[in-house]
């Protein structure tokens, strides 16, 4: 049973962007892993962009 979690930060992902997203990944494990499609799970986690981080810095800062 494989389980994606995709992580993302929240700015604006559309309801339909979320969908694209699960059933792209789900593709994905099905095409290069065999995996089966009814028990693969996908979580999308929107994470504040004060609390995303890179280059050192908070991203909310670095998008100013």
């Amino acid at each position: 049973m494989p389980y994606i979690n995709i992580k993302v930060t929240d700015e604006k992902v559309t309801k339909k962007q979320k969908q694209r997203l699960i059933a792209g990944a789900t593709q994905l494990v099905v095409d290069i892993l065999g995996k089966n499609p009814e028990t693969t799970h996908v979580v999308i986690d929107e994470v504040p962009i004060d609390n995303w981080g890179v280059r050192g810095k908070q991203y909310s800062e670095l998008i100013k």
